[in-house]
């Protein structure tokens, strides 16, 4: 016999497949940990945390030990003292408070109106007594530490490395990781975004650097043009001018970084710095160009329409509104990219079979170069009446099948067939509306005006501080108009669905998510609140 055949067989032993952390060597370990690993941003968000939690448990501590003499040990407390010893006489109370309010409860027209001018005259006293500048720096801190709250949440699911069971089956481990590190950048840099412009609006506020640059404004109109402070709309004119040079100047930082760092580290950015500055250019000019006659037109008519004015005011900015819809995809988009009609073969023959088939008025088909810019994909339907026109990006068509593409269009044309838009219309018209008669409420009120160090009530400047008070209600409304939207894009899918294009839908909007690196794994509570879609 041979020495080979005297040994017995050597048996080797599977490998297991390996996961993150057994394979330090594997691009998916490497993309792993770039993910977990948490950087100088996420330590000052758990210190920040943790010593909130540490102030709050001294207070506490404070509070039992010092008892009633909290307040006078530490005046700042007694509101909250108050308060609190208040509570439990409040909840006990309740019952009776509710069955005393349903027995003087208006039982007709007459008791009606009087509980509704009493409670407009509760409402004005209100008015004359309110602390504004506190307010808007309450207002504004407390919609910063939710919205900052939320960011940080979702950024905690961005750090997680393991796939939900739920689409482990189509996507995998590398896309959801870089998906993951895409989202980090950018959650990083909202954060840092937010921070900086929430110290600025503290700044602007508490110094009374709105007045000021009010001032100075009418001043160089003075000085340069030779009015004076009678010609209030012109010198509002210039001052929107100023704040949007100055708000342009303080976001650029922020705009370079996002668009020549973070989208190009993950390969969408396609833009050179020269198109980046001849896009803000262009973007300035038209701001210019359409919003200065739009605020001096909004002016105007509230200075000759009197206590009314909020009717006026609507109804001139829904004819702009519609305007705009017009001139848009038209006039103002052609600027900043080109549209070429879809050439002809199979994808523009299945998109025009579809629009036949729902007897959709299409007068144009065409290709928009969105890869000039960037490599994430859209597609879109716009126009009026029987001025149709469906708008496909160039990248789309790269990264999908004809299939898949027409499964979009079907969604698209979902939103149509089901008056999406029109709808999503008249709720913008109805918050506009709102908006313009709660500002009718606050525009003469004198005190409003004070608070902020202005002597007179200048219109632009009331607008103005009137949007920091109307932020929390405005975030409350937004978020009724996500749900409302999100509960579009689930009809206008099921749409597509029913048209026949169900799996091509699917796999395309797999695709999208993939090659956008978009979200997959989402707070439940962030989605909610910030995503209409």
């Amino acid at each position: 016999m041979s020495d080979t055949e005297d040994k017995a067989p050597v048996v080797e032993k599977s490998v297991p497949p390996p996961k993150y952390g057994d394979n330090p060597s594997s691009a998916v370990d490497a993309q792993a940990r770039i993910v977990q690993q948490k950087g100088i941003l996420d330590d000052v968000i758990d210190g920040v945390q943790l010593g909130l939690l540490v102030i709050l448990f001294i207070c506490l501590i404070f509070a039992a030990v010092l008892g009633r003499s909290l307040p006078t040990v530490f005046p700042v407390t007694q509101p909250i003292y108050d308060f609190v010893l208040s509570l439990p006489e409040t909840v006990s109370n309740l019952p009776q408070t509710l069955c005393a309010a349903w027995e003087i409860r208006p039982t007709n027209a007459e008791e009606l109106t009087e509980a509704f001018r009493m409670l407009s005259e509760w409402f004005q006293v209100t008015l004359h007594t309110l602390p504004y500048k506190q307010c808007v720096l309450g207002f504004s801190w407390s919609m910063y530490l939710l919205e900052t709250k939320l960011n940080i949440r979702q950024r905690d699911r961005l750090h997680e490395v393991r796939r939900p069971k739920a689409i482990s089956s189509f996507i995998s481990r590398q896309v959801y990781l870089e998906a993951n590190a895409y989202g980090l950048d950018k959650s990083s840099l909202q954060l840092v975004k937010d921070f900086v412009g929430q110290i600025q609006t503290t700044v602007i506020i508490v110094y009374d650097m709105i007045p000021q640059l009010w001032t100075e404004v009418g001043v160089q109109m003075e000085v340069w043009l030779g009015l004076g402070s009678d010609y209030a709309i012109t010198q509002s004119v210039l001052f929107f001018i100023a704040v949007m040079a100055i708000s342009t100047v303080l976001s650029l930082p922020f705009d370079l970084y996002a668009t020549f760092v973070v989208e190009k580290r993950h390969g969408f950015n396609k833009q050179t710095m020269g198109l980046f500055f001849s896009d803000m250019f262009k973007s300035l000019v038209l701001m210019v160009v359409l919003g200065t006659p739009i605020l001096a037109g909004f002016l105007w008519v509230i200075d000759r329409t009197g206590s009314k004015f909020f009717l006026y005011a609507w109804a001139l900015m829904a004819l702009v509104q519609l305007l705009l819809i017009v001139i848009y995809p038209t006039v103002i988009q052609p600027l900043f990219n080109k549209f070429d009609p879809l050439p002809q073969g199979e994808l523009r023959e299945a998109i025009e079979a579809l629009a036949s088939r729902l007897n959709f008025p299409l007068k144009k088909l065409y290709m928009v170069d969105g890869s000039k810019r960037s490599s994430h994909s859209n597609a879109y339907v716009f126009g009026f009446f029987k001025a149709k026109r469906i708008v496909i990006y160039d990248t789309l068509i790269e990264q999908c099948t004809t299939d898949e593409i027409v499964a979009v269009v079907g969604h698209e044309l979902g939103h149509w067939k089901q008056n999406h838009t029109l709808r999503m219309l008249a709720v913008a018209q109805f918050q506009i509306l709102f908006i313009f008669f709660a500002f009718s409420c606050f525009i003469a009120e004198q005190s409003m005006y004070t608070s902020f160090g202005i002597d007179g009530m200048p219109v632009m400047l009331g607008f103005l501080f009137f949007q920091y008070l109307y932020e929390p209600l405005g975030s409350l409304m937004q978020f009724a108009v996500n749900v409302m939207s999100r509960k579009h894009e689930f009809e206008a899918d099921e749409f597509s669905k029913n048209l026949g294009y169900g799996k091509s839908l699917a796999s395309c909007l797999i695709k999208l998510q993939i090659e956008n690196k978009a979200t997959m794994n989402p707070d439940p509570i962030y989605s909610a609140y910030t995503r209409a879609s």
